[in-house]
């Protein structure tokens, strides 16, 4: 069974910066994608960034493309999402999510880190 943990959210100002990490255990992520999404305040969970395991390709929301990186260590088996030039709007629970690459969705998920952009 996969277990993902979040870690290294926080209260941040805007134009400053976060790092997430999502400690990933259960089984090995070869085949795997492993994404972040977020959800503010009465709005649906939204995609933000991803990243292919086993090469290293990213993928990215237009709304954070330039602002944020997601990376992974692979000897850690940790995903990581730095945030930078935070703004207001990216206030929101971010959440771990892993898939496996001959699926459509993501089915493991983390239980949030909250992320607070003062303004």
């Amino acid at each position: 069974q996969i277990h993902l943990v979040e870690s290294g959210g926080g209260l941040v100002q805007a134009g400053g910066s976060l790092t997430l990490s999502c400690a990933a255990s259960g089984r090995t992520f070869e085949r795997y994608f492993m994404g972040w999404f977020r959800q503010a305040p009465g709005k649906e969970r939204e995609f933000v960034a991803a990243i292919k395991w086993s090469e290293g390709h990213t993928y990215y929301s237009d709304s954070v493309k330039g602002r944020f990186t997601i990376s992974r260590d692979i000897t850690k088996n940790t995903v990581y999402l730095q945030l930078n030039r935070l703004e207001p709007a990216d206030t929101a629970v971010y959440y771990c999510a892993a898939r496996n690459e001959l699926l459509a969705n993501y089915r493991d998920w983390g239980r949030g880190a909250q992320v607070t952009v003062s303004s």
